[in-house]
């Protein structure tokens, strides 16, 4: 069938809108009707071409309705209501585990742009185009997606602000929630208050972390992060910075969490802990970093890296939904609605920092 599709790939400095051709289910996969779609940071990285091989559409924060099953699939029906997360095996350690963002597959299955076999589901005037970006490639109207990447949803819930739960705010909640298990009383310091941060914060008021402090360069960003719970609001290029976030406590903070790629925030992250404290952090820094390491061996302290937020989608993102009705989790206040066809304005705001979590709207919205 033929479908709209953003295509990364032509050196334009957001994916083009073009018309391909996908192909029907195979068995275990699912087509699906998208409703809407976020854009990460992973997708802006990846429109130029870093991971990932061209043409390619990315896409990998989906939100959609069922609309036709491969053979063997089971446990959904057509016209149900799913979110989009990360493909996964299934079978290796992690995902039996329940861990399937540490897959032993991930990087081609959600990086390599085609199917384990080399095949792909996209097509265009010029040939194959590669497909099943994070299992999705859900910058078009429809995708093909293996039943795993796939979360059935209440029919209620507003389908169309619910695709970032997949990964931006599932990385920040599950990051404080699921991997750093912040519990009530604890502190935690978070650096960078975009859609993943900002999602942090959230994920730390609902725990009942005692001391919430937010660091940002964007003083609007930081008043956001206020009114979503962080107690303590700095700015990033304050003076003696490190010593103002230990003060919080008088003895450091028991977790940090960091969304930057920033060399010297990765340094003042673990720089800030308190004795047994633990710096968790979701992207790698750019540019030289040596961290302390007698620091970290004196006082037990830790630099844990995290993918996903560490979460099993089947069973988080639905508990994240549940928050989000019970006013828990409000993260529909970061989002900014562009109809897909403004999908270069949607990108060019997102790097400009004018959106936090731009979200698509397809043209065949119902």
């Amino acid at each position: 069938m033929k479908i709209s599709a953003a295509l990364s790939g032509r050196g334009g400095a957001a994916p083009e809108l073009v018309e391909l051709e996908q192909e029907e289910p195979r068995p275990g996969e699912m087509r699906i009707r998208l409703v809407a779609t976020g854009i990460c940071h992973t997708d802006l990285h990846e429109h130029p071409g870093r991971h990932s091989p061209q043409p390619i559409v990315l896409g990998h924060e989906g939100a959609g309705v069922v609309e036709k099953l491969g053979e063997g699939v089971s446990g959904f029906a057509v016209g149900d209501h799913v979110i989009l997360s990360g493909n996964s095996c299934g079978r290796c350690p992690s995902c039996l585990a329940g861990r399937p963002t540490y897959c032993d597959l991930a990087m081609p299955l959600c990086f390599g742009g085609k199917r384990l076999d080399g095949s792909t589901a996209l097509c265009g005037s010029e040939g194959p185009v590669h497909s099943h970006f994070f299992g999705q490639s859900s910058f078009a109207t429809h995708a093909i997606v293996p039943v795993r990447t796939a979360v059935k949803m209440a029919k209620d819930l507003p389908l169309e602000k619910l695709g970032p739960l997949g990964c931006g705010v599932v990385t920040g909640a599950g990051g404080v929630i699921a991997a750093l298990k912040v519990g009530f009383g604890d502190t935690i310091a978070v650096f960078g208050t975009g859609g993943v941060g900002l999602s942090a914060v959230m994920a730390a008021k609902l725990v009942g972390a005692r001391r919430i402090v937010a660091v940002d360069l964007n003083p609007a960003r930081l008043e956001l992060a206020r009114e979503f719970g962080a107690t303590d609001c700095f700015l990033g290029d304050a003076e003696d910075l490190a010593a103002a976030i230990r003060g919080v406590t008088g003895r450091g903070m028991d977790f940090t969490f960091n969304t930057t790629n920033a060399a010297p925030v990765h340094s003042m992250a673990l720089e800030v802990l308190a004795m047994n404290g633990t710096a968790g952090f979701v992207a790698a820094p750019h540019g030289p970093f040596n961290p302390q390491m007698f620091a970290m061996l004196a006082g037990g302290r830790q630099l844990r890296g995290i993918l996903g937020g560490d979460a099993n989608p089947q069973t988080f993102l639905p508990l994240l939904a549940e928050y989000w009705r019970q006013g828990r989790l409000p993260f529909d206040r970061m989002l900014s609605f562009y109809p897909f066809a403004a999908i270069e304005r949607a990108f060019a705001d997102a790097h400009a920092g004018h959106a936090i979590k731009p979200v698509l709207l397809m043209e065949n919205t119902q």
